[in-house]
């Protein structure tokens, strides 16, 4: 599952939060503006009991997706890693050796 971040996703993102193995997803389908935050004692508890065990990585934050209060987040995955670098989220015409493409984006015309 990847996660991606930058000031205008329309277009771009820089950052990626690559999970790995992920067993438990409960975030809103669009949000913005995360603030990460240690998960509390009780998201621990309730993570162990679905799963029957404790998580390799928890990731737990409070966002901004549409409604008057923020809306919290949480997720479990075996692993996690952080790639820096711009991913186009649109055909670029021509793209460089090197562009990276989110895994949507095909060539117009493209299946």
């Amino acid at each position: 599952m990847r996660l991606g971040a930058g000031s205008d996703l329309s277009y771009h993102h820089g950052l990626e939060l690559v999970f790995s193995d992920p067993f438990l997803v409960s975030c809103p389908a669009a949000f913005q503006d995360p603030v990460f935050r240690e998960p509390t004692p009780e998201e621990m508890r309730a993570l162990s009991r679905q799963t029957g065990e404790t998580p390799d990585v928890v990731v737990a934050f409070e966002a901004a997706a549409g409604g008057p209060e923020p809306a919290s987040g949480l997720i479990a995955a075996g692993g996690l890693e952080l790639v820096r670098g711009t991913v186009l989220r649109y055909w670029p015409g021509d793209p460089a050796p090197g562009d990276r493409l989110a895994p949507w984006v095909r060539p117009p015309g493209a299946g």
